[in-house]
This record gives C-alpha cells, structure tokens and sequence, in this order.
C-alpha cells in the first residue's frame, strides 16, 4: 500500500506541470553520442512518448556524429573538424545523410512500436531548414548557416498528434544540400516555433563549476550568469555550443531550457515533471 501511495504523490506532484504544459511544443536535442546506446534511447523513448500521451507536443532533433566518424573511418576517409564543425565534402555529406536517415528511421520506428504516432523529417526537403554556406576560417565544405525555418510543415505534423523526429540537413538558395549543426537546428526550431522548453540531452549531469566536484552541480543559471562563466572557464570545450543553443533559444522566445543527462532513467521526466528536476536550466 505504501508502495502505490508514493506512486500516487508522484501523480500528484505532476499534476500542475501536466495541466502547465498541456498542448505547449517541447523541443528535444538528442546528442549522437547518447543515440547509440540500446538501453538509454529506450528510456528516453519512452519518456518523450509519454509527454506526447500527456498531451505535449514533442520534436524531437538528433545528430549522429559518432555514427558518421565510425562510417568515415572504416571507409578509410579521415574526418577533419574546423571550430567544432565537421569538413564536409560531396562523399562526407553522403555518408552524413545515409546515417542521419538510418538513425531517424529507427527512432520512428521505436516510437511506433512504443504506441506513439511519430513521423521523420528531413531538413533538406521542403526547404524546411533554410541555410546558407558558413563561413569559417578555412573553407569547410558543405556546411549550412540557418537562415529560416520552416515551422507551417512542423505544426502540420504536430497538430495530428504525431511526435516530430528531425534530422538536421539544410537547403541553400543554390539548391546545394548542406550538413547542419543538431543542436543549431534544435534551437532555431525551438525559438521559430515558440517551444515553451528545449532540453538538451547529454552525457554529463549538466553544468558543474568544478568537473572534479560532484557537489559543485549548478541546478539554475540565468544568461548574464552564463556569460560570466564562460569568461572564467566554468564552461568550456564542448558545453559551449550547447549552452549557446540554450541562450540563443531564449533570445527567441523559449520559456525555459534545459541540459540533463540522458543516462539518468526517465531524467527528461524528472526535469520536466518535478519540483527540483535533476539537470542545469538556464533562464533569461
């Protein structure tokens, strides 16, 4: 009995953050070094098909990025990264697409099998993500800038019920097809469509101030916050560009964004559903 009376006060603590979030877009950047992992993408799986039955409204962006690097290596094709961004010619950009496509079918085809209405989108069609060729200190190849989204083809999707699963490729004004960075693309769609959250999930518990001290965990930053540390260091190498997704998200428009650990089971139902949450949130 007391087993089912806690289940009951988890119910209830939810209840205002159902009632809060009920028909809002909820944007979630899954990382592909996460993706992988049978066990992980279940429960995040599963976690986004419950808030689709709860009434949200999810889009769900992924990379693939390990994917890609293991494909270009056992072809015997060096990957070369300028700024974070991978060169890419006309035979990279093959392999990146031939991954992205195969990730995406199988995340729709486990939602599916979750009982969840899902459909898979291609960012190079229907000019649904707008790009233009990025500029680098090197040339970098087919790499996209956004330039626009095209969130009419999103809503359409989203107003059947359907959980929209994103693979990040773009289209230029020279009908050139170019990769595009996931967690750009996940916060464009996130301030273009409005989201009430974007989430991002990762491999580390979110933003720390020491990474050698557990008990050094920021639960909430706010954007002139961030600034100050990334000026002192606190965040640096690869947490940069995810919390810049985050800032630019909230300069859209987004409500509120998170970072968590996708390891933890159902973490994005923690942060979402509950009063302490288990990730870093960034606020304006």
């Amino acid at each position: 009995m007391e087993s089912a009376i806690k289940k009951a006060d988890v119910l209830i603590e939810a209840l205002p953050y159902i009632k809060k979030f009920h028909k809002k877009v909820i944007v979630v950047k899954y990382g592909g070094s996460i993706l992988g992992e049978e066990s992980i993408r279940k429960s995040v799986l599963e976690d986004i098909v419950f808030l689709s039955f709860m009434g949200i409204k999810p889009v769900l962006v992924h990379g693939g990025g390990p994917n890609i690097s293991d494909r270009m290596r056992s072809s015997g094709k060096k990957t070369e990264f300028v700024d974070g961004m991978r060169v890419t010619d006309n035979e990279t950009l093959k392999v990146v697409e031939e991954e992205l496509l195969y990730l995406n079918e199988l995340i729709v085809n486990e939602l599916t099998s979750l009982g969840a209405k899902a459909v898979g989108l291609n960012g190079k069609n229907d000019s649904l993500i707008q790009v233009e060729k990025k500029k680098a200190k090197i040339d970098i190849g087919l790499v996209g800038q956004i330039t626009g989204i095209n969130t009419e083809l999103i809503n359409e999707e989203l107003k059947k019920d359907k959980i929209v699963v994103l693979l990040p490729m773009g289209i230029g004004k020279d009908k050139k097809v170019y990769n595009v960075n996931a967690d750009e693309v996940a916060s464009s769609v996130a301030a273009d469509i409005k989201a009430e959250k974007f989430v991002l999930l990762t491999n580390v518990k979110g933003i720390m101030r020491n990474a050698e001290d557990a008990n050094s965990f920021i639960s909430t930053l706010t954007v002139e916050e961030v600034d100050n540390l990334k000026a002192n260091k606190i965040i640096q190498q690869g947490m940069i560009p995810k919390v810049q997704a985050c800032v630019n998200a909230l300069n859209g428009g987004v409500k509120k964004t998170h970072i968590i650990d996708a390891r933890t089971p159902h973490g994005l139902l923690l942060e979402i559903f509950t009063d302490k949450g288990i990730g870093t949130e960034i606020i304006k």
